[in-house]
C-alpha cells in the first residue's frame, strides 16, 4: 500500500508495538479461524487487512480526553487458529490477556469468540451481533451457547441488535431459557445508545467480553459480511459502542468477528470500519481513569 508519508500525520498503525513479551495497555492480536463457518469464508484473512487499514487512519480524535499516544499498545500478530488447535489458541490468548488491561481479537468468523472468552476469563458477555449464536455443534453460529454450556452465566449475557427476520423461534426460546438479555434492533432505534450500554454494562457484570460481530451493521456499509441485511446498525452507531466499550473499565476484552475481506467492496469498506472500531476503542480506553 503506497500511502504519502507527512511527519505531521502520523499514521494510527505505528503506535503499535511488536514486542509480543511486553506488557500493554491494549493487545492487538489476529485470531484467524474460518472452517467451522456456517458459510463458506475467507474470514482467516481478516487480521491482515484490518492492520492494512489502519494504516489509513491517524491518531488524531477530536475529544479532548482521548490520547491515542497515552496508551502502550501492542500486536502480538497472529496465533494459532483454533480451527487447527482450539486448546493452543486459547493458551496463547490467555498469555496476552495477563500482559495487557484489555484484549481486542481480530477475527477470523465468529467461533472465536469462545476462545477469546475462555482466555481472558470474562465472566460477563456483551454481543453486538444480528444472530443469537446459540445453534448446536462447533461454529461461527454456536460460541453463545458452547460458553454457557461450558460455565458462563447466560444471565451475564447481553445481545444487542438482534435482528428481525434473520434467527428462529426456536433460538430465541433458548436465549429466554438461558436467562440472556436480548436488546434487539428495533429498540435501538428508540432508546438512547448510552442508556443501552449502560444496561448491558450493568448486567453483564465485572469482567467483561465485547463481541462485534459486523453482521449488526447494515449491509450497505458491511458488504464483506455474508450474514449482514438490510437495516442494521448504523457504522457510526458502531463505533460510538466501540468507544463506550474501550472506555469501560469492567471491559477486559474484545473481538471483531465475520468479515470476509474477499468479498469486501472496491473502498474496502467493511475492513475500514473494523479499523476504525478497534481505534475507536482505544480512544476510549484512553479515557478510564
Amino acid at each position: 500500500m503506497a500511502l504519502p508519508y507527512d511527519p505531521l500525520w502520523p499514521r494510527a498503525r505505528s503506535l503499535f508495538s511488536k514486542k509480543v513479551d511486553t506488557p500493554a495497555d491494549v493487545m492487538l492480536v489476529g485470531v484467524p479461524a474460518s472452517r467451522t463457518s456456517l458459510t463458506p469464508t475467507s474470514a482467516h484473512e481478516t487480521p491482515l487487512a484490518i492492520r492494512q487499514a489502519l494504516l489509513r487512519y491517524s491518531n488524531f480524535h477530536t475529544e479532548p480526553r482521548v490520547s491515542l499516544e497515552k496508551v502502550s499498545l501492542g500486536d502480538a500478530g497472529d496465533i494459532t487458529s483454533p480451527d487447527d488447535d482450539e486448546a493452543k489458541s486459547i493458551a496463547e490468548l490467555r498469555t496476552l490477556s495477563e500482559l495487557s488491561s484489555m484484549l481486542i481479537a481480530l477475527g477470523g468468523d465468529n467461533s472465536i469468540t469462545y476462545s477469546a472468552v475462555k482466555a481472558t476469563a470474562a465472566t460477563g458477555l456483551i454481543t453486538l451481533d444480528a444472530h443469537y449464536d446459540l445453534r448446536d455443534g462447533i461454529s461461527n453460529g454456536s460460541p453463545v451457547r458452547r460458553l454457557i454450556k461450558a460455565g458462563l452465566s447466560g444471565k451475564r449475557v447481553v445481545q444487542i441488535g438482534i435482528a428481525d427476520f434473520s434467527n428462529s423461534i426456536e433460538y430465541a426460546k433458548r436465549a429466554k431459557d438461558y436467562g440472556i438479555t436480548v436488546i434487539p434492533r428495533s429498540q435501538l432505534r428508540r432508546t438512547n445508545l448510552e442508556d443501552i450500554w449502560a444496561t448491558a454494562l450493568s448486567i453483564a457484570g465485572d469482567k467483561v467480553f465485547v463481541d462485534f460481530d459486523m453482521d449488526v451493521c447494515d449491509r450497505s456499509v458491511v458488504p464483506a459480511c455474508p450474514a449482514a441485511a438490510p437495516g442494521g446498525i448504523s457504522a457510526d452507531e458502531l463505533r460510538q459502542f466501540a468507544f463506550l466499550a474501550g472506555a469501560s473499565p469492567s471491559v477486559i476484552g474484545a473481538d471483531i468477528t465475520e468479515i470476509d475481506p474477499m468479498m469486501d467492496s472496491g473502498d474496502e469498506r467493511t475492513v475500514r470500519l473494523a479499523a476504525l472500531a478497534v481505534l475507536e476503542m482505544i480512544a476510549g480506553f484512553s479515557t478510564r481513569s
